[in-house]
């Protein structure tokens, strides 16, 4: 499961890249955080609230997942596709936020640290 999620961000991430990701539109840099962790995204957003809740859904859907799947086996193989699905939607919701916001992300004059504006 670890190599397929390598896989699916290292695919998006040139995805991204190879279609319209300029260094003036860094918008993609949170859709990709939240994709890979829930609410990663939403925290570079400066929306520590919106983050808390993608996290604790995706964290919801692991736990209650695993219970379901203890009393249903059939139904534990619906559960990867929920956390798919709330992954690309936090994603989703994290570029667009960005994207409204003008997300951007560049090295400041003495070239030691980083800083973002939106």
């Amino acid at each position: 499961m670890k190599k397929v999620m390598v896989v699916a961000v290292v695919a998006l991430s040139v995805l991204f890249v190879a279609f319209g990701a300029s260094a003036q539109d860094d918008a993609w840099i949170p859709g990709l955080a939240s994709f890979v962790l829930p609410g990663l995204g939403q925290i570079l957003n400066d929306q520590v609230d919106k983050a808390i809740l993608h996290f604790g859904v995706d964290i919801a859907i692991v736990a209650v997942g695993y219970y379901v799947g203890t009393l249903m086996p059939f139904a534990y193989y619906a559960i990867p596709a929920l956390h798919l699905g709330w992954a690309l939607y936090s994603g989703l919701d994290a570029y667009n936020v960005a994207k409204d916001q003008g997300f951007s992300i560049g090295l400041v004059e003495n070239g030691i640290t980083f800083s973002y504006t939106f």
